[in-house]
């Protein structure tokens, strides 16, 4: 479930079929289908929030296993709803999973969803997921989102218990802290619900669909800081009661009882953090008042973050200590009892280590070791005098060892290349392959151009030549000769592969380098048929665009 909950940006509500639009006096700013009570607080602060009516939107026909830009693989649908979609997917360039939400090009909010999602990703804080990418591919917009599989949504927290003091004072500390750097950058988020704060598994808070999500659903505010305050108010107010903070029912949580009013956390649920509480309070539309003091109400993120540090911190609590048991005593031991009291039995000194059968045994074997060392050291001593005819020892004549001639490196032919471009087309310049290995410096084979980066526009890793030895052979070294300062990787398939490798994940790193002659020589022994010649990063063209060039590679053992 937490896996799945990181994916959507919380767009549907909790109203089974209804849809974002069914009712006019439907409020989307937390995402939860809520009709509004006129004259209520909750209507006072939220009463600048503006949701777009409903637009036809044209209908897309998309489904697992479409490919955006050639590098994001659609895999689930999590939501669908007023003519946009959200994906679980699979990024192939950099094989991971992210979140993609995608709506027509035409759609009215088209626009606007992309300047909010290119918005986000320029904060650039870490304790907000993170917008990878937005885009317009042909007649689709989309934005790429971060896929945090170990976090939990809060309600997904909340559905076993309120949270402990500690927790709930984490989590609007760090959720007020961002949001307040949000809101400097001019950034809001107007959609704060229990399914868009997560946890993760290191306790680390963290806020998905800043700006993004009231693009998608066309929600508008007058007073943003007021709005994204009195959010945090309502996460707080969950947290530690296991309540919505309204009448209506809302993310799996039962609202307050009808004709109450807002009531402190600490009247609703037995054990409440009283400093908690009135935080609670002071964030939510209740004029500033609590049950026991009257402090200044908390309408921009700001503000309250300030208030949390003020207060006095929550201490995580202690952890339960469940002594250990007492060590048994051993039957042997008997206790004698005297008039004074049990007397505890002897205990023996245990011997000397060497007066025991093992370790005089050890002494001996140790005393015959030496003199057997002292015997034989004098026996070659008297025979090296002998030999020299008495003379001393530092005037016999030492033989120098004859220095062993270094092997030599030996070609080892190519017998075949192929053209290797996995996270493409499948094929880049396959007719002019050959040329890599014919010995001609004035011929060489070439990659396909590329515009904007040296890194092949940013549209997939790299490309390369497959070198066949014929058989599995002892590679000592790789030279290659590019035109213009080429990054190369030398990748090898393992040695018992019977055949040619298909797949990039078959070939290991074994060296790399950059330059215009490279040498690429492995760190270890290596054993292979099949060489990957992998290019990184392409020198630059005249014209302004990005080329690789191979004139020759050599092989040697």
């Amino acid at each position: 479930m937490a896996e799945r909950s990181t994916a959507a940006v919380d767009v549907a509500g909790n109203s089974g079929d209804e849809s974002l639009t069914a009712e006019a006096d439907q409020s989307t700013a937390d995402g939860v289908a809520q009709k509004r009570q006129p004259g209520t607080e909750h209507d006072q602060a939220q009463g600048d929030l503006v949701v777009a009516d409903s637009v036809p939107a044209r209908a897309l026909e998309l489904h697992s296993g479409h490919k955006l830009a050639r590098r994001y693989r659609l895999e689930e649908c999590v939501t669908r709803l007023d003519g946009f979609s959200s994906w679980r997917a699979m990024d192939e360039m950099l094989r991971r999973a992210v979140g993609v939400h995608i709506l027509p090009a035409d759609h009215p909010r088209a626009r606007s969803v992309l300047s909010a999602a290119r918005s986000a990703a320029l904060l650039g804080d870490p304790r907000f997921v993170q917008v990878l990418d937005a885009a317009e591919d042909e007649d689709l917009v989309y934005v790429v989102h971060e896929w945090l599989p170990d976090a939990s949504e809060l309600t997904a927290l909340l559905a076993s218990g309120p949270l402990e003091a500690h927790d709930a004072y984490q989590m609007v500390l760090q959720v007020s802290q961002a949001m307040a750097a949000a809101h400097r950058e001019g950034l809001a988020h107007l959609c704060l619900t229990p399914g868009t704060v997560l946890r993760t598994s290191t306790g680390q808070w963290r806020i998905r669909g800043l700006a993004v999500s009231a693009a998608l659903r066309g929600v508008r505010s007058d007073t943003p800081q007021r709005a994204d305050t009195e959010a945090i108010g309502a996460l707080l107010y969950a947290g530690l009661t296991q309540r919505w903070p309204y009448e209506t029912d809302a993310h799996g949580l039962s609202g307050l009882p009808k004709d109450l009013g807002l009531i402190p956390p600490d009247q609703v649920r037995a054990g409440v953090h009283l400093g908690l509480s009135e935080l609670a309070m002071r964030a939510l539309a209740n004029d500033g008042a609590t049950a026991s003091r009257h402090e200044a109400a908390c309408t921009t993120p700001e503000e309250l973050a300030k208030a949390v540090i003020e207060m006095p911190r929550v201490r995580r609590p202690e952890p339960s200590f469940t002594p250990p048991s007492e060590y048994p005593r051993p039957p042997y031991a008997r206790t004698s009892y005297t008039a004074a009291g049990p007397v505890p039995p002897p205990v023996p000194a245990p011997p000397a280590p060497l007066e025991t059968r093992t370790g005089k045994a050890l002494k001996w074997a140790v005393s015959a070791l030496l003199i057997a060392a002292l015997g034989l050291g004098s026996w070659q001593l008297a025979d090296v005098l002998m030999d020299n005819g008495g003379e001393p020892l530092d005037t016999v004549p030492q033989t120098q060892p004859k220095d062993d001639k270094p092997r030599q490196a030996e070609p080892i032919a190519i017998k075949n290349a192929t053209d290797f471009d996995p996270f493409g087309d499948s094929t880049e310049k396959p007719s002019d392959i050959s040329k890599v290995y014919d010995g001609k410096s004035d011929t060489y084979w070439q990659t396909d151009y590329y515009r904007g980066y040296a890194e092949f526009g940013n549209l997939k890793p790299g490309v390369g030549v497959i070198l066949d030895l014929g058989k599995t052979q002892t590679v000592g070294k790789v030279t290659v000769t590019f035109k213009g300062e080429t990054s190369v990787e030398l990748r090898a398939a393992d040695s018992s592969a019977g055949s040619q490798p298909t797949s990039f994940d078959d070939y290991a790193k074994v060296a790399k380098g950059s330059g215009t002659s490279v040498t690429l020589t492995p760190d270890k022994k290596v054993e292979s048929r099949y060489l990957l010649v992998w290019l990184t990063k392409l020198p630059p063209e005249s014209s302004g665009t990005f080329r690789g060039r191979v004139v020759d590679v050599k092989v040697s053992s």
